[in-house]
């Protein structure tokens, strides 16, 4: 048995779906209750409490493991949940971890990303960790003023990035959890071309067949409205990336190809299949 956790969000949801389709039991874990497809059981827990995940994991060979944003708190102990995965019989982990924890290695975040891959190569297990830049799938948060007034707004309006499409990253995922020639790697995963928030608005409106106009915010701005979500520290930091991406974080990573012998998938892929959120 496998076990996902993050079962419900934009990489988990299409890793389920193909472990399903490929014949494996999956345990899904969310912390609400959610549809799945035939088959797979869900179990309803929470990473930061341990106890409500011991019934997930018993009987799991495999753990694809996705950290929440409170699991990188001061006071939170991710490690654990290596440790509690160990005691009960799995024996590899596939980690979602950032590609900022090699290109920018002291953010707060990354620091205990880092901490959490070094947990992993020392545990023993089998492991493989995947660390991908920008998520196409950010682009939802557009997806309301597309809606309501056919505009996008975003900062820096000509800096681009290469955004990996989450079901590129679900792929890789599979493929590290099912075959043991994965077994040790890390995998930075991005996407195919370097592609800026002025450009991404150009693609949805391409395939909506209506105009979408962009409107460039200032960096306050934008923080303004990042703080009402995150902390303060974690939209600076996002917005330095962003603004100045450094060259490691604006290379184009050959990995998605090697594990899945195809290119990723641009961007363009990304919004032609969830068109609908932006209608």
């Amino acid at each position: 048995m496998i076990v996902v956790t993050g079962a419900t969000g934009n990489v988990g949801r299409p890793l389920t779906q193909a472990l399903a389709e490929a014949g494996e039991q999956v345990t899904a874990v969310s912390r609400r209750p959610a549809a799945m497809p035939e088959g797979v059981r869900h179990v309803a827990a929470d990473l930061a409490e341990l106890t409500s995940l011991t019934a997930a994991l018993d009987g799991a060979k495999a753990l694809f493991l996705l950290l929440s944003g409170d699991l990188h708190a001061p006071e939170a102990r991710p490690t654990d949940i290596i440790r509690l995965a160990a005691a009960s019989g799995v024996r590899r982990i596939v980690l979602l971890s950032s590609q900022g924890v090699a290109t920018r290695p002291l953010g707060p975040s990354r620091v205990a990303m880092r901490a959490m891959e070094d947990a992993l190569g020392e545990s023993g297990l089998d492991w493989a960790v995947l660390r991908p830049g920008g998520f196409a799938s950010n682009a939802f948060a557009w997806a309301e003023s597309v809606r309501a007034q056919g505009t996008v707004a975003a900062p820096f309006g000509d800096v681009g990035v290469p955004v990996i499409d989450p079901a590129d990253i679900a792929e890789v995922a599979a493929a590290c959890l099912l075959d043991d020639r994965h077994t040790g790697r890390v995998y930075e995963l991005t996407g195919p071309e370097v592609i800026t928030p002025r450009q991404q608005t150009e693609a949805i409106a391409a395939v909506l067949g209506s105009p979408v106009r962009f409107h460039e915010l200032t960096r306050d701005e934008a923080k303004a409205t990042m703080t009402r979500f995150v902390p303060v520290e974690l939209a600076d930091d996002t917005l330095d990336i962003i603004s100045a991406p450094n060259p490691a974080e604006l290379r184009i990573s050959p990995d998605v190809e090697r594990v899945l012998g195809r290119a990723p998938r641009p961007f363009h892929s990304w919004v032609a299949r969830n068109i609908a959120a932006f209608r």
